[in-house]
């Protein structure tokens, strides 16, 4: 098993490759939490993630004859770009095997730092088993994204990182996919203080490593689907169960919805892009998953920042429907000249702000002569929100 030694020598090893990156007290975060909240933001490491320490110590503690036949790894985010930088540090040929769905932004990011991209199969697990194929016919080294010593060494050099600069701790959240990071960090924890409580917390869409943390034996999941993609492990790995079951303390999961209020708050009030996967220790905080820490002081791990702008837009458009401060209204009107003028002098009055509308009188659902009208708002808040149903209900437009 892992120990704090060979932790220790891989931080010497990614000194100088690997940034140290910053752990800051986040004060409303504990003002509204009651915890006394410190961030470690490995969304600020190099290539976004936390995953290039582990990748990193995996290649430098290869033999050279080794490194002269190079590296293959299966990986369509975050641990592909680890690999591929790691590689082109020791200058090494390196093959990244990446699903046929893999957006072309991130094929792009993994050949940015010259590894070779091959696309194969419909998701993960079928571009992992070509990657293997790949690897042994080639003579390639394969570097696993969690289910290696070496490599969760590596992803133990955060939790070194805390213990230093963070004394008095009492516990750390650590997000949970397949499970590397939070056993390597655990292992540090833990043998450095026992009494430091480790917590892991996994996506509901992913339940494949809580169900087997809860049974203590590894189950699979038939399916993973989660916006923290970072941590959609469908398959529960034996070598880092078995070390959650002896170092991890607690393992919470969290929704898609709480995961994206998360993110969109670390965005706000912190100022910090962070992926899904990233986010889930601040979603669990937030969503009083972990209320027992209360006046305690916990160091959440916010692993990645490699978010799809894409998907980051429509978090936002919904986290502000869910906060009150957008709203949407369909309202049928008599399609005439001054109707429309009507309803928005109303919202006028009450100072919703239009962002939006669209106009239909073609709905086989309406009657002849009129029209349906649907308008996006930026509200003040829920008691906004409450008078401007009011008002519409009192002028006839909404229903009871």
């Amino acid at each position: 098993m892992l120990n704090l030694q060979k932790i220790q020598e891989a931080k010497q090893r990614i000194e100088g490759v690997v940034v140290e990156t910053p752990l800051a007290f986040a004060p409303y975060l504990s003002e509204i939490t009651g915890v006394n909240v410190y961030l470690k933001k490995e969304n600020l490491q190099v290539t976004g993630a936390f995953k290039i320490r582990g990748a990193y110590n995996k290649i430098a503690s290869l033999t050279q004859e080794q490194r002269a036949c190079g590296v293959v790894a299966a990986s369509a985010g975050n641990h592909a770009q680890g690999v591929a930088l790691s590689a082109s540090k020791f200058g090494i040929k390196a093959v990244i095997v990446m699903p046929e769905s893999t957006p072309l932004t991130k094929v792009n990011g993994v050949k940015h730092y010259g590894a070779e991209v091959i696309l194969a199969g419909s998701n993960y697990d079928e571009a992992y088993a070509y990657a293997l194929e790949y690897g042994a016919k080639n003579k390639l080294t394969f570097v696993h994204p969690f289910e290696d010593e070496e490599v969760i060494a590596g992803q133990g050099t955060v939790g070194l990182e805390i213990l230093q600069k963070c004394v008095d701790l009492d516990a750390v959240i650590v997000p949970i996919g397949g499970g590397g990071l939070i056993a390597g960090i655990a292992t540090a924890m833990k043998e450095t203080n026992p009494n430091i409580e480790v917590i892991g917390v996994s996506a509901s869409g992913a339940p494949a490593f809580k169900n087997s943390y809860d049974i203590q034996k590894p189950v699979d999941s038939t399916s993973v689907r989660t916006i923290a993609d970072g941590i959609a492990v469908r398959d529960t790995s034996p070598v880092t169960l078995e070390y959650a079951l002896k170092n991890v303390d607690k393992i919470v999961s969290v929704d898609d919805e709480e995961i994206a209020s998360a993110i969109l708050y670390l965005l706000e009030k912190q100022k910090l892009v962070v992926e899904g996967a990233g986010a889930v220790g601040v979603a669990a905080l937030l969503h009083h998953k972990l209320d027992e820490y209360k006046n305690k002081n916990v160091v959440i791990v916010l692993s990645g920042g490699n978010m799809d702008v894409t998907l980051l837009s429509v978090i936002i458009e919904k986290g502000l429907l869910k906060s009150h401060r957008k709203m949407k209204v369909t309202v049928t009107l008599v399609d005439k000249p001054g109707s429309l003028m009507r309803f928005t002098q109303i919202l006028q009055e009450l100072n919703a702000n239009i962002v939006h509308i669209a106009y239909d009188r073609t709905s086989i659902s309406l009657d002849y002569g009129d029209a349906n009208v649907t308008v996006h708002m930026e509200t003040k808040g829920k008691e906004h929100q409450d008078e401007i149903r009011k008002v519409l209900k009192q002028e006839g437009y909404l229903r009871e």
